[in-house]
């Protein structure tokens, strides 16, 4: 089923309650974009933001259409931790106006994304971030490299 942004979409908080809910979405779209992932390592990311305490080490906010949550986007300070949208909304509009929203309410200006990942390399770069770095393993040590992007700084 496809959703269109519409007024229909809206991006608000999670609530505590509503932690469970994005877990399917984050299941979906890796699983639709990370064929490169082991699904040893699939399952073992998984069970880690099943955790409570990964909801709560960021700053969460879910992209809803007619009241369904359809996408998510984590931040913490000035970092996008993860932006994860459902396959059947990728392409439009909805991970823009999530990470449009990070960068406006939050000040994001890095994120780090896996290089094997190229859909999402490719969205990070169209929409300004520059690579500053590579790292041949990922944040949890597992043979994933990670591409460090910065959006850079503009006059004023």
């Amino acid at each position: 089923m496809t959703h269109e942004v519409t007024d229909l979409s809206e991006i608000t908080e999670i609530e505590k309650e509503e932690y469970p809910l994005p877990l399917p979405i984050w299941e979906a779209s890796v699983r639709a974009t990370h064929d490169f992932l082991r699904e040893a390592d699939l399952l073992y990311y998984k069970e880690c933001i099943r955790q409570e305490n990964f909801w709560q080490a960021m700053h969460i906010r879910v992209m809803r259409h007619a009241g369904q949550i359809v996408g998510f986007a984590g931040t913490d300070g000035d970092k996008l931790e993860v932006l994860f949208l459902h396959p059947s909304v990728r392409g439009l509009g909805y991970g823009k106006r999530l990470l449009d929203d990070a960068v406006r309410r939050k000040g994001v200006r890095k994120v780090d994304v896996n290089e094997q990942n190229r859909q999402a390399v490719g969205f990070y770069l169209r929409y300004g971030f520059k690579q500053q770095s590579r790292s041949e393993r990922d944040g949890m040590g597992k043979p994933y490299p990670l591409l460090h992007l910065e959006l850079p700084v503009t006059g004023g």
